[in-house]
C-alpha cells in the first residue's frame, strides 16, 4: 500500500489555477491517498478572488472544479493530531514558516509524505533532517 500523501495549500491552489497543470493531473490521475488539513478549505476560500483572477476562469468554473479536487482528498481534523506530532512539527518549521506546521504534523501523524511546492519550506526541512516528501 502506498504511503498517504499530505497535500499543502499551494498544491491545491496551483491545481485550481490550471486544470492542465502537473499538480491537477497528479491529483486526478493517480491512486494515492491524498489528505489535507481542514484549514486548507479556509485558505482556498480566502483566496478565491485571486484564484479566479490568475486562472482566467469564471467563478462558476472554479466552483465546478473545487468539488472535483475535494473528492480526491480526505479532510483530516487538526484536533485529531497528537500533541507530540504538533509539537515536533512546530519545532521543524517555526523558523521557516509556522503556518505550515499543520501540514507537517499531519504528515508525521499519518507517517506519510508531504507534497509541497514551497522550495524554502522543503529546503529548510531537509536541513533539519525531515525528508518525507512526495515527488510526483
Amino acid at each position: 500500500m502506498k504511503q498517504p500523501v499530505i497535500v499543502d495549500t499551494n498544491i491545491l491552489f496551483s491545481a485550481l489555477l490550471s486544470n492542465r497543470s502537473k499538480f491537477a493531473e497528479t491529483l486526478l490521475a493517480t491512486e494515492n491517498a491524498f489528505f489535507v488539513c481542514e484549514m486548507v478549505l479556509v485558505e482556498l476560500f480566502k483566496h478565491k478572488e485571486k484564484i479566479i483572477k490568475i486562472s482566467g476562469l469564471s467563478e462558476d468554473e472554479i466552483i465546478q472544479l473545487y468539488p472535483i479536487y475535494l473528492k480526491k482528498v480526505h479532510l483530516y481534523k487538526e484536533e485529531l493530531i497528537s500533541i507530540e506530532n504538533r509539537h515536533q512539527a512546530y519545532q521543524l518549521c517555526h523558523d521557516i514558516d509556522k503556518h505550515d506546521s499543520a501540514h507537517i504534523a499531519l504528515t508525521l501523524e499519518l507517517k506519510g509524505l508531504l507534497w509541497t511546492g514551497d522550495k524554502v519550506l522543503k529546503e529548510g526541512l531537509i536541513k533539519k533532517g525531515f525528508t518525507h516528501f512526495f515527488d510526483y
